[in-house]
């Protein structure tokens, strides 16, 4: 046996990518969503104790992206920020900051307690990068909230969902951002 540990997203099932998308449409209740959501995350961790992974994930089953869940819900942003390109050729577009100050809507201590609830073994936590977050700020900046605030906040609210995860019980935190192509 080789001690392994799970990184990253594990992909969603068909079921759970149309649900998020009849979510979105209001097709389906919140409430609904949250129960597939559920045992996405049951399944994801069953799935990875089975293999004997002495620490697992919850794949990022509930997030609704994993760089921009921290975002999800904020009033401050607009639609078609910065495109970016990933080593597999997909791309992610983020939103662009429209107003000050930046604060975390979402943090991932939210996703861990639920993933410890269906884990028997240690849960480690994926946070999104400070870095990958900085590329909201506009870059013809913004009026009264200067990218040096936004930066100072943004480390803030980074630290602040690292240490959550930590006090909250994650067996480590894993800081995501592996992918992006600087290209």
């Amino acid at each position: 046996m080789i001690p392994t540990e799970p990184i990253g997203s594990i992909p969603r099932s068909d079921e759970l990518v149309a649900a998020f998308r009849a979510a979105a449409a209001g097709s389906i209740s919140g409430e609904e969503l949250d129960a597939l959501l559920a045992e996405a995350v049951r399944e994801t961790i069953a799935e990875l104790e089975a293999t004997g992974s002495p620490v697992v994930t919850d794949g990022e089953q509930r997030k609704p992206s994993f760089a921009t869940y921290p975002l999800d819900g904020l009033d401050s942003l607009a639609p078609e920020g910065v495109v970016i390109p990933f080593a597999d050729g997909h791309t992610r577009q983020l939103p662009v900051l429209t107003k000050g100050p930046f604060r975390y809507a979402t943090h991932a201590a939210s996703y861990l307690r639920s993933a410890q609830e269906a884990a028997s073994r240690p849960v480690k936590q994926a946070v999104i990068s400070a870095s990958a977050l900085s590329l909201i700020y506009p870059a013809d900046g913004l009026e009264s909230y200067s990218q040096e605030e936004f930066l100072g906040d943004l480390v803030d609210e980074a630290e602040a969902d690292i240490r959550g995860c930590l006090d909250a019980g994650a067996h480590s935190v894993q800081i995501d951002f592996t992918e992006g192509d600087s290209h």
